[in-house]
């Protein structure tokens, strides 16, 4: 049996690159929880993402999963994007960048405001 992604982790994780200002790629994120890069790993993390998600959305908080991403383009898969309501847009290029930059801004901007506090 393979160990899993322990949600506890990955949101220590993200707040922390959210203060930080930093984004992660899926496999850095992988690294950082302790687990080589694997297809099974990476489908495991992009579930774990789906959760965090819906928790910082039900604590009021902007969502964090966008601060994972691709180290090709830096933008997140498209799993990411098929799950935003309010975009309509191209998962890559430049309107992509635009709508990703504000969710990210407002991660860095909720978690750099809160300091250690969560």
């Amino acid at each position: 049996m393979t160990r899993a992604i322990d949600p506890a982790d990955l949101t220590l994780l993200l707040h922390a690159a959210a203060r930080a200002g930093a984004t992660l790629t899926y496999a850095e994120a992988l690294n950082a929880l302790g687990f080589a890069f694997s297809r099974p790993k990476m489908r495991a993390l992009c579930a774990a993402l789906d959760d965090l998600d819906a928790a910082e959305r039900g604590a009021g908080r902007p969502p964090l999963a966008c601060l994972v991403v691709r180290q090709s383009d830096r933008l997140p898969g498209q799993g990411w994007w098929v799950g935003r309501r309010d975009h309509d847009g191209p998962f890559t290029g430049p309107l992509a960048r635009a709508y990703l930059d504000r969710h990210q801004a407002a991660a860095f901007a909720r978690w750099a405001a809160a300091g250690e506090a969560a």
